[in-house]
């Protein structure tokens, strides 16, 4: 595998990681007594508890998109 074959790899990687964020992001913000609605059915908890969460794993999300997707193909980009 060379440099070319991993860094088309990172960027589609990146890409479509991006998207999810940003279509998890709009979604969750847009729709989120939906979502709420949803999921207190199966997970009985406060609406603030909800909220804390989903800011949580949208910032977790976000961070694991950055370190394993965004700096790999910096890095790839910066060798090559």
């Amino acid at each position: 595998m060379d440099l070319t074959v991993l860094h088309t790899f990172f960027l589609w990687c990146t890409i479509i990681n991006v998207a999810l964020l940003a279509l998890m992001t709009v979604l969750l913000t847009l729709g989120r007594d939906f979502v709420y609605r949803v999921h207190a059915r199966l997970f009985p908890m406060p609406k603030q508890s909800f909220n804390v969460l989903i800011y949580a794993f949208i910032g977790f999300f976000k961070v694991m998109v950055i370190i394993f997707s965004i700096v790999p193909l910096i890095a790839l980009s910066i060798i090559r």
